[in-house]
């Protein structure tokens, strides 16, 4: 197949094109030689290249910095993604967005399947959750692919910003009351392979497999890295974020499942990978 990868520069992007070579003919933007705010260059973009599927990686993700940038999250993370479906539309071409936990508002308690009540609590999460919509309106051949916590080898992410305090810090405070699946943008570049292939269009909820606090995170880090850290476990009160981040948002993969897609491995056993190449 012919796909494209809008928003190749990114931490997933980059995995995306590793990955998706392999079996597809890949084309690429990046920041730099696509804006998709600007509607009529995105539909000549998508229609020039003309792709079966094209894969919307790219996003306005700074979540804190969304509260303060509204305007900026919403013309990426909303207009931008109508945009890209818009081009899709045109094309004909299938859609994967990359979509986010915090489309839910983390008060269940369990994890939330597909079919969940979303119920976004901050700017970054309801453009997020407004890119869904303007999908769901305009396209019916799409993937949203809602995920979490992602880390991965080319970008900035927890691991790396943990790793590095370390460095400076005897006592780092980690916030222990937020639940959630840490997933690595291999995996999810894998998990995405494995979608395109079949025209099982739907909402698809993709982490790595079992859940942790922040604080469970951060201590399995040091533990792999061989690092001596007294780690402080602080409420979300304490920490104090200018953006609002449930609690609780554990994605089960239950469309996944449903389809016969194989389990996706422990966030665990994927951590330990990772920083095998660090």
């Amino acid at each position: 197949m012919n796909v494209l990868i809008i928003g190749a520069e990114g931490m997933l992007g980059h995995d995306l094109v590793d990955i998706l070579s392999v079996e597809h003919e890949v084309s690429t933007t990046t920041i730099d030689t696509l804006d998709i705010t600007d509607i009529d260059k995105t539909i000549e973009t998508v229609g020039n290249i003309s792709p079966d599927v094209v894969v919307h990686a790219a996003a306005f993700t700074d979540v804190d910095g969304s509260e303060s940038k509204a305007d900026i999250a919403y013309q990426v993370n909303a207009l931008g993604t109508r945009n890209v479906a818009v081009a899709c539309r045109e094309a004909d071409s299938a859609l994967v967005y990359i979509s986010t936990d915090y489309v839910f508002d983390g008060t269940k308690g369990r994890p939330y399947n597909e079919y969940d009540q979303t119920n976004p609590m901050g700017v970054y999460g309801k453009t997020k959750h407004l890119g869904e919509v303007y999908i769901r309106d305009l396209l019916n051949k799409f993937y949203i692919v809602r995920t979490s916590w992602l880390y991965g080898y080319y970008g900035p992410n927890f691991v790396s910003t943990m790793l590095k305090l370390a460095e400076t810090h005897e006592n780092i405070s980690v916030v222990g009351d937020q639940i959630g699946s840490p997933t690595y943008t291999v995996d999810l570049a894998k998990s995405i392979a494995l979608l395109i292939k079949k025209p099982a269009y739907s909402i698809y909820h993709v982490t790595n497999s079992e859940h942790c606090s922040w604080f469970e995170y951060a201590q399995l880090i040091f533990e792999i890295a061989g690092k001596k850290v007294n780690l402080n476990p602080v409420t979300t009160e304490e920490f104090g974020s200018p953006a609002p981040r449930p609690k609780y948002s554990v994605l089960e993969n239950y469309n996944f499942k449903m389809e016969g897609f194989p389990r996706i491995r422990s966030y665990k056993e994927a951590l330990r990978d990772y920083m095998d190449l660090l």
